[in-house]
């Protein structure tokens, strides 16, 4: 069970964990942003040795994983921080992950087993959730490889909205989206239960009620609410995983080199429209007339009189935000229609056919 710790430097408790942990030294994945922060001061005050691991990129590398598994072998840590943003945290899972797995073969092919590393969680953004989800994501050769276990969760997940302060203002809208749109996604999503969707309406209402004191004004109590907003999205995704806004916002990452929660927000509202207009082609064994019913849930959380109300909310947030989507050739249309992971499509409520994928595209990549 992961504990989650909230308010203002509660982080500072870590060393006290680490010693309980008998750590003799730990890897603290971090970004560059971390010493920008000054959060080092508190980390390097500790009597526990630590190593920073810093190499790996927004949008992480396999290779750039396998850097910090050989450092965590050759400097010979026992347990793992990571303090960040999605990235950080989900190189710290895949360190862990792939530590005692024999070299030769990809990691990320081999069968992956749990392991006692503890793993301690510090998120610095509100968007990914990723500090209390069993998912990790990276990229491949330029493909999105997307891995999970339960045992990922990290054991603690500390929540410092102080600690959102700093973030540039365009971060902090892909981050919000980004947590927006797993909410959302979540709570339509076929693996949807009664927990992830109390986890989903939480969050929803809190980002809703709450983006414009965080965002705009950097409101303490906003902000506090934003961050626990995003840590209840997480735990909905945790649940359910994440639909068809994620499914096709991966190459749209790659390919135009955006944020992850930039590519998911601009696609959200498309495939949203379309399938409170198609519910005649549900997936969800629960029918079409419970689908129907929880887009008006998800409308009535938002504030918003019913889902058609909803979605033209949503569309006039982007407007506000300022998140609009990049053009499109016909040659990259066809690539990101092709690229869409059936997999993750199947959690998805609404039947999308690859032809229903390329409009869908052609619309989010209208200016």
């Amino acid at each position: 069970m992961q504990k989650i710790i909230t308010g203002e430097n509660s982080y500072k408790q870590i060393g006290e964990i680490l010693k309980n942990e008998k750590v003799n030294k730990y890897m603290l994945v971090c970004r560059p942003s971390f010493f920008k922060m000054g959060l080092n001061e508190y980390f390097d005050s500790l009597d526990i040795p630590c190593v920073y691991f810093t190499d790996f990129t927004v949008n992480p590398k396999y290779e750039e994983i396998c850097l910090g598994v050989e450092l965590f072998k050759k400097e010979n840590c026992d347990a793992i921080v990571a303090v960040g943003g999605g990235s950080a945290i989900d190189v710290a899972k895949c360190i862990k992950a792939f530590v005692n797995l024999p070299q030769g073969e990809l990691y990320f092919k081999q069968k992956l087993n749990d392991n006692e590393i503890p793993l301690i969680s510090v998120p610095t953004t509100a968007g990914t959730g990723s500090e209390s989800t069993r998912f990790a994501v990276f990229y491949y050769n330029g493909e999105k490889e997307s891995l999970s276990e339960k045992y990922w969760l990290p054991e603690y997940a500390f929540l410092d909205h102080t600690l959102l302060y700093s973030l540039p203002q365009y971060q902090k809208k892909c981050t919000l989206l980004d947590a927006l749109c797993q909410a959302i996604e979540s709570w339509w999503s076929v693996n949807s239960n009664e927990e992830s969707r109390e986890y989903a309406k939480i969050a929803v209402e809190k980002i809703m009620q709450n983006y414009k004191g965080y965002i705009f004004e950097n409101d303490p109590q906003a902000t506090k609410e934003i961050m626990l907003g995003s840590n209840y999205a997480g735990r909905a995704i945790n649940i359910t995983a994440t639909t068809s806004a994620h499914a096709m916002s991966y190459k749209m990452t790659t390919l135009y080199d955006i944020p992850h929660g930039h590519a998911v927000g601009i696609g959200l509202a498309n495939i949203w429209d379309y399938m409170i207009k198609n519910p005649q082609n549900c997936t969800d064994s629960r029918g079409e007339e419970y689908l129907v019913k929880t887009f008006d849930d998800i409308a009535a959380a938002m504030g918003c009189a019913d889902a058609i109300e909803a979605v033209k909310r949503y569309k006039e947030m982007l407007k506000e935000l300022d998140i609009v989507g990049p053009k499109a050739t016909s040659e990259e249309l066809d690539i990101l229609a092709s690229s869409v992971n059936a997999g993750r499509l199947k959690n998805n409520p609404v039947a999308l056919s690859k032809d229903v994928l390329y409009d869908l595209y052609q619309n989010i990549t209208q200016r």
